[in-house]
């Protein structure tokens, strides 16, 4: 045979292989991506069943950032660890217990309350639908006074259930606090030097910025509470305290959680001054500036861009979490997102997804100053 029809054959060969190693790839491809989506609906699956064991684990993790500090401030005095960490949870579960004492006293106030503000409520629809010229009130029909006391049953099942979560939380929080100082020198048992090098620098990763984060947003959500709650009382609007104490909780939730913590106290104020809509109105501009001044000026300037994960990342999460968890889940959706970003960031194989759940600022100023 001709030699060029040789080279002919063997060319159509080589092809033939690199079109069916092609498509053996793409195969492999659309079968890993499929056993990806899979997986995160059987990870998704389980976090949802297993909801009464994984959120305390969870909780009880993120607190330990917060104590941890302070059992190896006690421990560098030489107070030994078990003392150390005893007295952080007699401290927390002081907190907690005053915590549910106050919650309780603001639930007495609102039903001795509640009479009054049943008739200004009447009265202030009555005047609404009067002057919209609409036939009857549409909320006249509503019982008020059960639908009170339906609320006030489901708030005590859920101090019961809180009670009972905090029990499992402080078990898994006192295993955390004994086993964290040993931490490192079981991993560098455990694994190979560079690898035990790796799992703790994105430990260590992990710790230090949700450790800030954690210590920034509950000092930065004290500062707010407070000053919505003096903003209140200087209007003289009513439950001036418990507002603040809301919008102390609430700031943990990225950007809904302001939101919604400033809704209540200003339909309070329109209805406790009707028909003054002045009061209202300046409530509403003094919560403005509070949250955005706090939210957009100070955290920014304190966190920096530490956590570094993408708006569109912070959506999602706070999404996902909260229809997972509820309210409990909204709270810690961003410290979830940024310890799977640190992670995703240190293995290979996930770095393109780290990189995306990125914000993009600190690449940014990277390639520029590269002069790309």
């Amino acid at each position: 045979m001709h030699p060029k029809g040789i080279g002919e054959l063997l060319f159509a060969g080589q092809s033939g292989s690199g079109v069916l190693s092609f498509r053996a790839m793409e195969k492999s491809r659309i079968v890993i991506v499929l056993l990806a989506v899979l997986a995160l609906v059987a990870v998704g699956v389980v976090l949802k069943s297993a909801q009464s064991v994984i959120l305390p684990l969870i909780l009880a993790w993120l607190l330990s950032y917060i104590l941890g500090p302070v059992v190896g401030f006690l421990t560098r005095r030489r107070i030994p660890a078990p003392i150390a960490v005893g007295i952080v949870l007699v401290l927390l579960i002081g907190l907690c217990y005053v915590g549910v004492v106050f919650v309780n006293a603001r639930i007495s106030t609102f039903i001795t309350a509640y009479p009054k503000y049943h008739a200004k409520i009447t009265q202030f629809m009555q005047a609404m639908t009067s002057s919209i010229d609409m036939p009857s009130n549409p909320l006249a029909k509503i019982d008020w006074g059960q639908k009170f006391s339906a609320f006030l049953i489901s708030l005590s099942g859920f101090m019961v259930v809180f009670v009972s979560k905090l029990v499992m939380v402080i078990i898994f929080l006192v295993f955390m606090l004994l086993g964290k100082p040993f931490f490192q020198y079981k991993v560098r048992k455990a694994f190979r030097p560079e690898y035990a090098v790796s799992i703790e620098h994105v430990m260590n990763t992990i710790s230090g910025q949700i450790g800030r984060y954690l210590t920034v947003q509950v000092l930065v959500s004290f500062v707010t509470g407070v000053l919505v709650w003096l903003a209140l009382s200087w209007l003289g609007v009513d439950f001036a305290l418990t507002w603040g104490a809301l919008a102390f909780f609430l700031n943990f939730v990225p950007t809904v959680g302001s939101i919604a913590a400033s809704i209540p106290p200003i339909l309070l104020a329109l209805v406790q001054y009707y028909p003054n809509y002045w009061v209202a109105a300046i409530c509403t501009i003094c919560l403005l500036a509070i949250h955005m001044s706090l939210g957009h000026l100070v955290v920014p300037k304190v966190m920096g861009d530490r956590l570094n994960l993408s708006p569109v990342v912070v959506l999602l999460s706070l999404v996902f979490w909260g229809w997972l968890w509820g309210i409990v889940g909204a709270l810690i959706s961003i410290p979830i997102a940024a310890a799977i970003k640190i992670v995703c960031e240190n293995v290979e194989p996930l770095h393109p997804i780290g990189v995306l759940m990125g914000s993009g600022g600190p690449i940014k100023k990277e390639m520029e100053a590269a002069g790309r």
